[in-house]
């Protein structure tokens, strides 16, 4: 859109405003709020089109007449969450490197299955155990530093830390049915995950902003490939159950190309629709944290009233593993939550229904490393014990400081910023724990 274009949607907008407004100073007022708006979103990237409409939409959150006519014109806005055939050539850019590095990601994935390793076998299954989270995230890091355009120090950071992952998972001799070849293939994605959002970072890791936009960059990223992945399910059975009714078994095609394949490249391609989306429409993460953090609490205060009755936590791995999954979910609502309010935003109700959520998090957390105590002390240390109990240490550390910044948000003693950037800060301490589990943990424990 041009200068001249866009004043002429201001002037529609404008003469929309006058005929409802009894008052013209208030639509001269509400103009200037409009224009800081489509300034502030043209310097974040958009095109000065995307703009003037995200800039309606938000303004019609404060002012209802600028609601009503964002409601009227809203089939301009839909049009903007798709690909058009008279997309500008920079948006067509866009979308041609994203389908190249998908394309790449699933030749990657591909050339070991070419190379016979299925995962019909106990070898094949470790080497994909090991080294999918390598597969998966090297093409998605390169796109991120492609579009970044970022320069050799961040890349060959970047690249540093994936090739000291890809030796330590391959070239460590650990015992095929061992717990740290077990563990090490587990924090490895983590680890890998973080490397990504320093592509994502543009190098700028230090930066708080950004270490927060990549906490939202991650949400709304599980959301788009959850979608690819029910899409993608559905359209292998479909491919399977027609070729089936023909007399021809597609198991293989779909089982050793369709699926790996299509899983590699949807990691591309759900980074590039969460940042083609970016500004454009809400965030879905923190609108599920909303949806799903009244009922967690009342799941919660269920289970802690079952705990008591019973007595504690049965001390087998498998209900240690879930109770921590449970910790980490609960810690995932109060993050994503958090990410999509401004600094400026005061305390509200919702502070004090999360800052419940977490006291019974943290009870629960209490109680599970209580039951992990019990049991290191029925059979003994050993890697997984470790790990199980630093990771909890971690998760507790976490959710202790955070009840107590939403204790003082409520009482309006501090800021969210101060929550925003505890969370984005202790990103690095997940890294560095993750690390030392993949490069530490075999060597400390013999490799077994």
């Amino acid at each position: 859109m041009t200068t001249e274009s866009l004043e002429s949607q201001i002037a529609v907008w404008r003469a929309y405003a006058e005929r409802r407004y009894a008052i013209g100073t208030d639509t001269a007022e509400l103009e200037e709020h409009l224009r800081d708006r489509i300034d502030d979103l043209s310097a974040a990237g958009l095109s000065t089109d995307e703009a003037f409409l995200v800039a309606v939409k938000r303004l019609g959150s404060l002012d209802s007449l600028t609601r009503e006519f964002a409601r009227e014109h809203s089939d301009r806005l839909w049009k903007q969450l798709v690909l058009l055939d008279d997309e500008p050539a920079g948006r067509r850019r866009e979308v041609i490197t994203m389908l190249a590095f998908a394309v790449a990601a699933a030749a990657l994935v591909k050339i070991p299955i070419f190379l016979g390793v299925w995962g019909d076998s106990d070898d094949d299954v470790a080497f994909w155990g090991r080294n999918a989270a390598l597969f998966a995230l090297a093409p998605l890091t390169c796109y991120l530093l492609r579009v970044r355009r970022s320069d050799w120090r961040t890349g060959a950071g970047v690249a540093a830390l994936f090739a000291i992952g890809a030796v330590a998972i391959n070239a460590y001799p650990m015992k095929a049915d061992g717990s740290t070849v077990l563990l090490a293939s587990l924090h490895l994605p983590i680890a890998l995950w973080l490397v990504v959002g320093i592509a994502y970072a543009d190098g700028a890791w230090r930066d708080e902003p950004q270490r927060m936009d990549f906490i939202r960059f991650t949400g709304e990223w599980v959301i788009y490939m959850a979608l690819l992945a029910l899409g993608g399910g559905v359209l292998a059975a479909l491919i399977m159950g027609t070729f089936n009714t023909l007399g021809y078994d597609a198991g293989g095609f779909v089982l050793g190309t369709l699926l790996p394949c299509g899983a590699a490249g949807a990691v591309v391609v759900s980074a590039w629709l969460v940042e083609a989306k970016k500004s454009v429409i809400e965030n879905m993460a923190p609108v599920l944290g909303h949806v799903f953090t009244p009922l967690f609490v009342l799941a919660l205060g269920a289970l802690v009233a079952g705990l008591v009755i019973a007595g504690g936590i049965a001390h087998d791995r498998d209900a240690l593993i879930l109770f921590d999954l449970l910790l980490v979910v609960v810690l995932g609502l109060l993050v994503y939550c958090v990410s999509a309010r401004t600094t400026s935003d005061g305390p509200t109700w919702f502070d004090g229904l999360q800052l419940t959520l977490v006291a019974i998090t943290l009870v629960v957390d209490v109680v599970v490393l209580v039951a992990l105590v019990a049991r290191i002390g029925d059979v003994g240390f050993s890697a997984n014990k470790v790990a199980a109990l630093g990771e909890n240490l971690i998760l507790l550390a976490n959710l202790a400081w955070s009840a107590n910044l939403l204790r003082r948000l409520v009482c309006r003693r501090v800021g969210l910023v101060r929550l925003q950037r505890w969370q984005s800060d202790y990103l690095t301490i997940y890294a560095a724990w993750a690390w030392t589990v993949v490069l530490a943990f075999p060597v400390i424990y013999g490799f077994a």
